[in-house]
């Protein structure tokens, strides 16, 4: 009996649902046209447009608040409807509206209204997603059904700027035609979604009721708002990846290989988030994540003196890196700090404080390329790293000793 049984129980644990297979190419296809526009853009706004760094810097600052604030509520807004498939189509089917305005975008108007859309409709489609999976996977299989997910987003991200290196070159370095061109995959990711997909039958239960407080803020304890303060420090010393691309024009690459910035760092990044997960199991998260930071200071130091590709090209890899350890710590730091039954409120928080961090760093980012160039904003990175490194490490020692 036992025997016999063990096939047919292995069968089953490895057999994943085809709604995450197809959520999965969801994710796939929307990476590749987004990739596509994103690595191109901070190129076509300066070079094209005529924009300043500061200019880059709000519109990228901006989308990731946008993005962050938008998520917190689609969480809610997905518990009390249950309807999960309903909201991921309306954020995937923005994300594809969105792409249909850049290649219009002859105004810097047309780029800051297609970017708010686009991160609104990423900002809904996450949280439904994310849940769509949780409902259809058996929970003994749950981990690898958000890898898999995760995998094919990370493949996705990967061929968009691949694909804009070999469109580039194509057709003459015409970013708005290879905009054009982004639109496919983005609307073949909302048909595929809304053939491919069913709406699972979640069990009746009331709704919650009162599912987020401001009261509840002032219930937070102090280990959970210094996490919050250290990851807000954080991602205000983290500028966005535009300054990169925009780097790399200025240390030798031609337009047509600006991408390639983004899939070295992707490459490096998907190589260490994995095995930096592991590791912080097993030592502690806030000391992966100071780590983290000094590699992000030694970056910064690194592109800031970069007049060549190769010195470049050692700071990306140093970024890489960096995004590998940090990716998902600080959100482990949230949950293992919050109080069980404020977890949701402490991540709300999280998000807003972040989401606000990052939009007020782009900002003075820019206004540091413009005024002192990418030395002076890379150094000011650093010395922002610093600061947050200070803090992370003081936060450690603090939690030592309590322990």
């Amino acid at each position: 009996m036992t025997t016999s049984s063990a096939p047919v129980s292995a069968t089953v644990r490895a057999r994943i649902p085809a709604t995450v297979w197809v959520l999965g190419i969801v994710s796939l296809l929307m990476d590749i046209s987004s990739e596509m526009v994103q690595t191109l853009l901070p190129y076509y706004l300066v070079s094209g447009l005529g924009a300043s760094a500061v200019t880059v810097g709000f519109i990228e600052g901006m989308s990731v608040a946008i993005a962050t604030t938008t998520k917190l509520f689609s969480g809610i807004i997905a518990d009390w409807t249950r309807r999960r498939k309903m909201l991921a189509v309306v954020g995937y089917g923005l994300g594809a509206i969105s792409k249909l305005a850049f290649p219009f975008a002859t105004s810097l108007g047309w780029i800051v209204a297609a970017k708010a859309v686009d991160r609104i409709g990423k900002g809904i489609r996450g949280t439904p997603r994310d849940a769509l999976i949780a409902d259809v996977t058996p929970p003994e299989i749950r981990g690898a059904a958000f890898g898999l997910r995760k995998s094919l987003d990370t493949v996705g991200g990967f061929i968009g700027p691949l694909a804009a290196i070999g469109l580039m070159f194509a057709l003459s370095e015409n970013v708005l035609a290879i905009f054009w061109i982004a639109v496919i995959p983005a609307f073949l990711a909302v048909f595929i979604l809304i053939a491919g997909v069913k709406e699972p039958d979640a069990p009746a239960r009331p709704k919650a009721e009162k599912p987020f407080r401001l009261a509840d803020f002032a219930e937070l304890n102090t280990a959970v708002w210094i996490v919050i303060i250290a990851a807000s420090l954080l991602t205000f010393a983290r500028f966005s990846e535009a300054f990169l691309l925009l780097k790399s024009e200025e240390a030798g690459f031609r337009p047509a290989w600006i991408p390639i910035t983004m899939v070295i760092m992707h490459a490096v990044y998907g190589l260490t988030a994995y095995p930096a997960g592991r590791l912080s199991d097993r030592i502690g998260r806030a000391e992966i994540i100071a780590a983290s930071v000094a590699v992000l200071m030694a970056s910064y130091l690194t592109l800031a003196f970069a007049n060549s590709i190769p010195l470049f090209l050692f700071g990306i890899l140093l970024w890489g890196l960096h995004m590998g350890l940090s990716q998902g710590l600080l959100a482990a730091l949230i949950a293992e700090t919050a109080p069980p039954h404020l977890k949701g409120t402490a991540f709300g928080v999280f998000n807003l404080m972040t989401g606000l961090a990052v939009l007020v760093g782009n900002v003075i980012a820019g206004s540091l390329w413009d005024l002192h160039g990418s030395f002076g904003a890379f150094l000011a990175g650093a010395a922002l790293s610093f600061t947050a490194l200070t803090v992370l490490i003081w936060v450690s020692r603090r939690k030592s000793a309590a322990a």
